[in-house]
């Protein structure tokens, strides 16, 4: 398996979808990094030769992933709550934060449905 930015991508795959499994990586960025190190979409990881691996790593490093992109959302996320803003409040209580209706769904975010007694008459 090679190994870049500390996560393992497989290698029976092709090298476009197995970039995206590396947290901040998505299809078209992916298929950009793809371009600027001019390395074919299609080929499967294993076939990689090893300069080509390094030149996708130096790519990679040029944009935040991984680690520094999940500290910087959640840095964004507790600033939010710090200053009070409308979806600060709304990450503090659990609730949908974009809007979003809660009165029938939102069970992702407001977890298992609270039973009320007496509620049938």
């Amino acid at each position: 398996m090679a190994r870049i930015k500390g996560v393992d991508i497989p290698d029976n795959k092709r090298v476009e979808i197995s970039l995206t499994y590396i947290y901040g990586i998505g299809k078209n960025l992916s298929k950009q990094i793809l371009n600027n190190v001019k390395v074919d979409c299609n080929k499967k990881v294993s076939e990689l030769s090893n300069d080509e691996l390094t030149l996708i790593r130096d790519e990679i490093d040029k944009y935040i992933i991984e680690g520094d992109l999940r500290r910087e959302t959640s840095m964004n996320i507790k600033t939010k709550m710090e200053i009070n803003s409308y979806e600060g409040t709304r990450h503090r209580r659990g609730l949908p934060v974009r809007g979003q209706r809660t009165n029938r769904n939102a069970r992702t975010r407001k977890g298992k449905g609270k039973v009320v007694a007496n509620k049938k008459k």
